[in-house]
């Protein structure tokens, strides 16, 4: 039975939803970007659409026992991609059910179920991931930003002038596809030498292993990680080579719009200066013009939150005061 909704105030808390290929979390975010009523599933796998959404909806269920629920003012929905944000579809990579889901649709007529008729906002994860560190992160304070993920793939987003900058179908931004190799391999997505392709945690992993690197037994680009640190010379090689993509792909996207600074998340960045160290000395050799020169790279800061916040925060920016 729909609960009575009281008035929502504008600056009530955000329902948030973060849908991922291994979780799907939901949380109330308020203002000051506290979180209450945080909750998660697993993905479901080996399922249908509708046994995935089965999972989301668990979640809005849960979110909607708060005393809190009724004061909520809007949603956002940070999800895995591709999306379509204006088409309020998703098809994640690693969501093998969802094709063309209109996950938009779906969930708010879950919130609509349960009271809350919100304004609601759907985002990529690499959108989201930029508004977070806009709002409470390492770009916080900074006009123009280009904040990214280093993962299993490679995305990310923009702020321009204070203001997310999504694009029409929610990718603006999406640096792990500009081609950075002129004569690089074929990538996923059908390009060729994608930053994707060469810096992503798995190229780091695949490129070591085929140029002849031995895994004490983690094979992943964690793995080669420990081995850099330990001075392997072809693990040291695969991190270079992906911080020289990076660097390349950082600099032209700060040329292009005059960004600065560059914010770095994800499973890779956690190796620290053996990911970052080779990003900044590539840096000087492509941000060479004067207005880019003093390009920064910092690690990103909200870890595991930045999904949950990404999404409130990027309905807050982008929903209509």
């Amino acid at each position: 039975m729909p609960v009575a909704r009281a008035a929502a105030a504008a600056d009530g808390p955000t329902v948030a939803i973060d849908i991922g290929g291994t979780k799907i979390a939901g949380a109330l975010v308020h203002p000051d970007g506290t979180m209450t009523a945080t909750t998660r599933r697993p993905t479901p796998r080996g399922t249908d659409a509708d046994g995935v959404m089965a999972a989301v909806t668990e979640v809005v269920a849960e979110l909607s026992r708060s005393p809190l629920w009724t004061t909520a003012a809007r949603c956002g929905i940070g999800s895995a991609g591709p999306v379509d944000a204006s088409r309020g579809t998703v098809s994640p990579v690693n969501i093998g059910a969802w094709r063309e889901f209109p996950v938009q649709a779906r969930i708010e007529a879950e919130l609509a179920a349960r009271g809350a008729e919100l304004p609601t906002v759907l985002a990529g994860d690499g959108v989201a991931m930029t508004a977070a560190e806009h709002w409470l992160g390492a770009a916080r304070g900074h006009a123009n930003a280009l904040c990214m993920v280093v993962s299993t793939g490679v995305g990310g987003g923009l702020v321009l002038n204070n203001q997310l900058h999504p694009g029409p179908t929610g990718n603006a931004g999406h640096i792990g596809h500009i081609s950075v190799a002129f004569d690089g391999e074929p990538c996923v997505c059908g390009g060729r030498g994608c930053v994707e392709s060469i810096a992503s945690g798995t190229a780091i992993a695949r490129w070591a292993l085929a140029q002849g690197w031995t895994p004490a037994g983690d094979a992943s680009a964690a793995g080669v990680a420990v081995a850099a640190e330990a001075g392997d010379p072809i693990a040291l090689a695969a991190f270079d080579r992906a911080g020289r993509a990076l660097a390349a792909a950082i600099a032209a996207t700060a040329t292009l719009v005059e960004t600065d600074i560059a914010v770095v998340g994800g499973g890779v960045a956690t190796s620290g200066d053996t990911l970052f160290e080779p990003i900044r000395r590539h840096l000087a050799s492509y941000a060479t013009l004067s207005f880019v020169r003093d390009l920064k790279v910092v690690p990103a800061t909200l870890g595991t939150h930045a999904g949950l916040i990404g999404a409130a925060a990027a309905a807050t920016m982008l929903l209509p005061s």
